[in-house]
């Protein structure tokens, strides 16, 4: 008798084991603040993954990223992590086509640059391509970005002079030096210390961001443009290998939830805190300067060159007709803002 219950428990015990091994569970980095809207776009994603398919496929987040923020891209391609986001811009060269999303004046908000950019580069293969050894879950941005410093009010190019700035490279490294600033490429995780310590002056950065890296309170001056002065490109991904592993079945949940759905969630979390952050630096006695129809035409005049060196740069690497696919990219934002 009691060999058969011991038999029963075995039973009982190697089901159960069956069960927890069918689920399939991601292994979830962040560089970030679990408490960041990027951070809970991913959650938010993850739950919705596991709610579509009951509870078959969950994520299992990591007290902390597996690596620094420039590290992300390559420790999801080398399994470290199977899903997280990372910026374009902080492998400087790595990514061309990207640079797309960083161009001035896109847009004012980043749910709908978020989506047309999902849509565009589902359209143009190459985007997707030019990502070797991750699965691109979605493609989105921040919200725009805004000219932060601690100094003085900035309202015309030649006030950008005599500052130094943290950017956190990308398209926006470029934008910068065209407008003469002096800027160095650090991660945006670093801007409190470097801004404290009176190592920068300033930062640009979406509104979002002076509250995430607690900078709120040491920021004095904030310079905003329609549209954006730039803005960041974001990609989600997951190991390659582990998406090849799954069922038809479980790449189709994946697949359902990624692209315009996954974008829509970054983009939407975005803008909500963009929404606080400005509330906040007015509470904080921020004074915010909105740049006049002479600085934005000043900008645009500086700044259009960057725009014919991403065409000759895309078209070199291969895609066919890039200026008509950044026309697409805007034609589609601005549907999408009515």
């Amino acid at each position: 008798m009691k060999s058969f219950a011991l038999s029963l428990l075995a039973a009982a015990a190697a089901m159960t084991t069956g069960m927890a091994r069918a689920d399939t569970v991601f292994t979830v980095s962040s560089w970030l603040a679990p408490t960041h809207t990027a951070s809970m776009a991913q959650k938010e994603w993850c739950d919705l993954l596991e709610k579509n398919t009951s509870g078959k496929m969950k994520c299992n987040f990591l007290p902390r990223g597996v690596t620094a923020a420039p590290g992300t891209y390559d420790a999801v391609k080398n399994g470290l992590a199977d899903i997280s986001f990372t910026v374009h811009g902080y492998t400087p060269g790595r990514f061309v086509y990207t640079q797309m999303a960083e161009m001035p004046f896109l847009g004012n908000t980043s749910e709908p640059l978020s989506i047309a950019y999902s849509r565009i580069a589902a359209k143009y293969p190459e985007f997707t391509a030019e990502h070797q050894g991750v699965k691109v879950l979605a493609f989105f941005t921040h919200g725009p970005g805004i000219v932060f410093n601690t100094k003085r009010p900035i309202a015309k190019v030649d006030d950008l002079g005599g500052l130094k700035f943290r950017v956190g490279g990308g398209m926006v490294n470029e934008i910068s030096k065209s407008l003469g600033m002096n800027v160095t490429l650090k991660p945006a995780p670093d801007s409190y210390e470097l801004l404290a310590g009176g190592v920068m002056d300033g930062t640009l950065f979406p509104a979002e961001s002076t509250e995430s890296f607690k900078i709120d309170k040491i920021i004095r001056h904030a310079t905003t443009f329609p549209g954006g002065l730039y803005n960041t490109s974001f990609v989600f991904m997951m190991n390659q290998a582990k998406y090849d592993k799954l069922t038809p079945e479980e790449k189709k949940a994946v697949d359902a939830i990624s692209g315009e759905t996954a974008a829509r969630i970054f983009g939407r979390g975005w803008d909500k805190v963009d929404t606080r952050a400005l509330a906040l630096m007015q509470a904080n006695g921020v004074v915010v300067t909105k740049a006049d129809a002479k600085f934005v035409a000043d900008v645009k005049a500086k700044t259009a060159p960057l725009e014919q060196a991403w065409i000759k740069s895309a078209e070199a690497k291969g895609m066919k007709n890039p200026a008509k696919v950044l026309a697409e990219f805007r034609a589609e934002i601005a549907k999408l803002e009515k």
